[in-house]
């Protein structure tokens, strides 16, 4: 366990938006604008897949609308981070702003599902910029006393996107043309950059930099190409291990074997840099190492109600598309309440028990999963996604808050983008390990190969089954839905374990923040 490197500056802390208070109302307008850019891409373009394979084909490639999107976004997380610590997050956040605006109008023009996915890639680099950035400048804006208030603002955002989206999309897919679901982007995306371009001003630097200075820095490059490199190889490997072919496959060991030699030679490539993309007190400090595992597991743990919960609710429950939906956007009306809430439990007990206190809830509702009765009542599963929310929301926002207030403004930006990175990390290997459980305790109840999205068509259309078989598949997704949850109860654990194992009992806060805001309990 290596000590904690502790960071100081002295002065007062700046402006966070070298402008008077009363003006953060227009940076925080544009940030939840920014935000629901990214939090509604992924809700609205799945409603409108069958419209879009209907107009372009490409139905064997269909998946890679999402999968090149997320890889965009989560390997240039580090990336954005680093460059808004050395340049500042309004040019990154500006330029994320205009590639998302320009690659979601090259889709509304895209002429096959080639160029779709291409495009879609073209939105990823800019959301990566969305996301890691917004929640930075956030940070920026707000002392740590008021830190939850705009987290939960942008928490909500991501609640409203999950209710919204699908609504929205099946409308602009239903009665318009799927293209709208990318051109009604434009406006909210220019408004925000507007705004950006209007009202955020950096922060002045703690020493000022010399003239010229600025145009001296020297960015890692090649660091940041090795970082998106590695980060593609293992990405594509998750997310089409078992689907495009099987996990021990030559394409799947290939991806696997040049991934693991690109991250040694992107280890190799930061210790010589003189300023790495990623350096090395990100793991190196006990309280950025446990956040990052923790909210690591977090992304895995996420997986099995985000992914498997709507099978469950159509399959098992026998609900449609839409009241699945609802069962699931339980925890995204209790996630956003609870993260508000939690500065009142975390000035008193601390960062870490408050978080810890979050997750033992949630790995006790992960556990009460497969003790729900068979078939069951909607409204069961449902109380508990309502509960897992709330437990998530006191867990995910601590330690966001907390980590962010233990580094200084030039190294806030990459500190967000590694906890980000690495709960997008954790969502892609959990879609990648809770298949293969869910598939694998499918081919162990119904014997031969077989996976859940085969069944669920298949109970799409139960006339053409007998009471017999569809009861036994019903009880086959049943059981195979509750093995991911105890494999996300096992995730929940690894969070605990992180936590208690590593992160100090007392977040080693910045006597600036202390100042501006509440001393952790």
């Amino acid at each position: 366990m290596v000590a904690e490197q502790p960071t100081t500056r002295t002065g007062p802390a700046p402006s966070p938006t070298g402008s008077p208070t009363g003006r953060r109302g227009p940076v925080v307008a544009a940030l939840m604008l920014a935000m629901a850019l990214a939090a509604l891409d992924g809700t609205v373009v799945a409603t409108a897949v069958p419209q879009i394979v209907g107009d372009l084909g490409g139905l064997s490639v269909f998946s890679w609308l999402f999968s090149g999107y997320l890889l965009a976004v989560t390997v240039t997380l580090p990336v954005y981070g680093k460059l808004s610590d050395t340049f500042g997050r309004k040019p990154v956040l500006v330029t994320g702003t205009v590639l998302f605006l320009a690659g979601s109008l090259l889709c509304a023009l895209a002429w096959d599902m080639g160029s779709l996915i291409a495009f879609r890639v073209v939105q990823g680099l800019g959301g990566g910029a969305l996301q890691g950035t917004v929640q930075t400048i956030a940070a920026d804006l707000y002392p740590l006393k008021e830190r939850p208030r705009i987290q939960a603002k942008l928490s909500s955002v991501w609640a409203t996107s999950s209710v919204a989206g699908p609504a929205v999309g099946g409308l602009l897919a239903g009665y318009a043309d799927w293209r709208w679901i990318f051109l009604i982007n434009l406006p909210l995306g220019l408004l925000a950059l507007w705004l950006i371009v209007r009202h955020l001003a950096e922060p002045a630097r703690s020493t000022p930099a010399p003239a010229g200075a600025r145009a001296r820095v020297k960015v890692d490059w090649p660091g940041a190409l090795a970082v998106f490199a590695t980060g593609v190889l293992l990405l594509t490997a998750l997310v089409q291990g078992g689907v495009a072919w099987p996990w021990l496959s030559a394409p799947s060991l290939g991806l696997l074997g040049g991934a693991a030699a690109l991250a040694a030679l992107t280890v190799v490539i930061e210790r010589r840099a003189a300023e790495p993309i990623i350096p090395g007190w990100v793991w190196r400090r006990r309280t950025i190492a446990a956040v990052n595992l923790s909210l690591g597991a977090l992304g895995l743990l996420m997986v099995a109600p985000a992914v498997f919960l709507p099978t469950y609710a159509q399959s098992v429950l026998g609900l449609g598309p839409i009241a699945a939906g609802f069962v699931l956007s339980a925890w995204t009306l209790s996630w956003p309440v609870t993260a508000a809430l939690s500065s009142r439990v975390y000035t008193r007990v601390g960062f870490r028990l408050t978080a810890v206190l979050g997750m033992s809830l949630a790995l006790v509702l992960l556990l009460a999963f497969p003790f729900l009765p068979f078939p069951g009542e909607p409204w069961q599963p449902a109380l508990l996604m309502l509960l897992l929310g709330g437990a998530l929301g006191l867990f995910q926002l601590p330690l966001i808050v907390g980590v962010q207030s233990t580094v200084p403004y030039e190294e806030r930006g990459t500190t967000t983008a590694s906890v980000l990175f690495c709960r997008q990390v954790g969502q892609s290997v959990g879609a990648a390990l809770f298949g293969a459980v869910a598939n694998a305790v499918l081919a162990s109840r119904l014997g031969g190969s077989t996976d859940l999205d085969t069944l669920a068509r298949a109970l799409d259309a139960p006339g053409s089954l007998t009471a017999d078989t569809t009861d036994r598949l019903r009880r086959a997704v049943d059981a195979a839905v509750d093995s991911v949850y105890l494999g996300a109860a096992v995730a929940a654990g690894l969070a605990l374990l992180a936590l208690l194992t590593l992160a100090p009992r007392r977040f080693p806060v910045l006597e600036e923040e202390k100042r501006h805001g509440p001393e952790e309990g």
